[in-house]
């Protein structure tokens, strides 16, 4: 049976009650890769459903690339554990043959293209909501990489509204990762690591500007041990008038 820690249970809890992510008569489409992140945010999802006083519905959604990767070991743990799970079977690796460019990074191409199964999915069977498996280190890491990389200030939100009118929402956003990497070892969940992205089989470039970030802020919270903490409440206390965007500074 997995146990998840009452610390991540809590954390998920207070985040849905705080941004309003899951309420009565929602239909919830999971993204679940089969990674750490997905596999420990759908047996969250799966202990909300029998905790909480309301009623909602999930599908948890692994997409086929066409690969050739075996799901067999993560749609029989779902089943083991009464996760509604469905394996959707698309073209995408054989479309990436024609269509991703030499040295173009392919974690974002296949995240890309994965998120656009997904919302098609959720779309063709009435799901309102997308969930996905993004946790605080990602949100940090993205933070950093758009103000290092892009000249922007971005990070990821617990819930917004795509473009199709989804909502996606996150669960886990103030998760640490380090939770996420105890549940599943604690659990021994059949995860699925990066090694099964398909972007290994063409000559892409490996992006390095996450593992750069991840070291960066790797020595930061070494010397400073509240860093996230830190950082995730000057997530919630955003001052745009004190920077330099000329449209909000009209008077």
């Amino acid at each position: 049976m997995v146990k998840l820690s009452k610390k991540l249970l809590s954390v998920v809890g207070r985040t849905n009650a705080k941004y309003q992510l899951m309420n009565e008569g929602d239909r919830v489409l999971l993204g679940l890769s089969g990674g750490k992140d997905s596999l420990t945010l759908a047996h969250a999802l799966n202990h909300r459903r029998r905790v909480v006083p309301f009623d909602f519905d999930f599908l948890a959604v692994t997409v086929d690339y066409g690969d050739g990767t075996d799901f067999s070991a993560l749609s029989a743990h779902c089943k083991e554990h009464e996760i509604p799970h469905i394996v959707h079977k698309t073209n995408i690796y054989e479309v990436a043959k024609d269509t991703i460019r030499e040295n173009s990074s392919y974690c974002s191409y296949f995240s890309r293209m994965r998120r656009g199964a997904l919302y098609q999915v959720a779309l063709d069977k009435g799901y309102g909501k997308l969930a996905l498996g993004h946790h605080l280190d990602d949100a940090v890491e993205s933070f950093f990489m758009n103000f290092l990389y892009n000249g922007a200030l971005r990070s990821m939100p617990p819930i917004y509204k795509a473009a199709n009118g989804l909502l996606v929402i996150r669960p886990l956003i103030h998760v640490r990762e380090r939770q996420l990497i105890d549940a599943a070892f604690n659990n021994a969940m059949p995860t699925i690591g990066d090694e099964a992205c398909p972007g290994f089989n063409f000559q892409a470039k490996v992006p390095h500007a996450r593992a750069e970030t991840k070291r960066l802020l790797h020595e930061m919270e070494k010397n400073n041990k509240q860093l996230f903490v830190s950082i995730k409440a000057a997530f919630e206390h955003i001052h745009e008038s004190t920077f330099f965007d000329a449209e909000k500074l009209r008077m």
